[in-house]
């Protein structure tokens, strides 16, 4: 196996899956950790989809899918945090509204406008994850360590603003913290995360790599700083352990991931039992 492992490593396109598995997996694990908490976990879910949809409109004008998904889908993120906070329409409606529409205009529109010849088969790519992560370039990896850096410092800079916001936002609000803006920076960074998180685990498993390791932290631990570290390991190991057996096994990378993290979601649920009752 180690053998195998060092054979497959010796290729460059393997290095970048496993450095951008890697980094993509450690944002949306930071972020999952604010998103959960604040009830909001569903919005990844939703902006994923309209992400697919701004992927359709690329490939259907024969643009560079980036340039289109990334732009959309931030302001996605925005009009989604205005329609939860504005309007009559709330929580899982917006989010089902907005989601649903996006994957069934960008189906549509690849149905009718796409001149690939295998249609079933570049979307079932796009949704599922499927080998996308392996055609990644050099110039992919960079994007997702500029991003990580990104992330890390808007937790490091605005920790406890964010803290504040989390918890109790109507307390922030009060005592002058722009509640709104820094909502707002979460939507926008989660939107690249999922932007980027795309050629990883597809649209429809985006949410995973957001929910499972921050539920997973708060399974053991229970201050705001331990879970958001034990999520970010957490996430790390999944995508490691998943990427590791995808390409000894040849299963699907982005479902593999999930996969392993339900194993480590369903040990951390026994070990918080455990600890509970000891």
């Amino acid at each position: 196996m180690i053998e195998t492992l060092t054979s497959y490593f010796s290729y460059p396109f393997v290095r970048y899956a496993l450095i951008a598995g890697v980094l993509i997996a450690l944002c949306a694990a930071l972020l999952g950790v604010s998103l959960v908490l604040k009830r909001y976990s569903m919005i990844g879910d939703g902006l994923s989809h309209v992400a697919f949809g701004a992927l359709a409109v690329a490939t259907v004008c024969n643009l560079a899918p980036m340039t289109v998904a990334l732009p959309i889908t931030v302001i996605a993120a925005i009009v989604l945090l205005g329609i939860n906070s504005n309007t009559k329409i709330k929580g899982d409606a917006a989010i089902a509204m907005i989601s649903v529409g996006a994957l069934a205009l960008g189906y549509l529109l690849l149905n009718i406008f796409s001149a690939s010849s295998n249609v079933s088969g570049d979307v079932c790519t796009t949704l599922f994850g499927s080998t996308s992560i392996l055609t990644l370039s050099q110039t992919d990896v960079i994007l997702c360590l500029a991003l990580t850096v990104v992330v890390l410092l808007v937790f490091i800079i605005f920790y406890h603003k964010i803290f504040t916001v989390t918890f109790d936002e109507n307390f922030a609000s009060a005592t002058g913290t722009n509640t709104k803006a820094y909502n707002i920076l979460i939507a926008v960074v989660t939107a690249i995360v999922i932007v980027l998180a795309m050629n990883l685990v597809g649209a429809l498993l985006i949410s995973a790599l957001i929910i499972f390791p921050a539920l997973s932290a708060m399974r053991i631990f229970k201050s705001f700083l331990s879970v958001i570290i034990s999520s970010a390991a957490i996430a790390v190991i999944c995508a490691v352990f998943g990427i590791f057996i995808a390409i000894l096994y040849g299963t699907p990378v982005g479902s593999t991931i999930v996969a392993a993290n339900i194993v480590f979601f369903v040990l951390c649920m026994l070990i918080g039992k455990i600890t509970k009752s000891s």
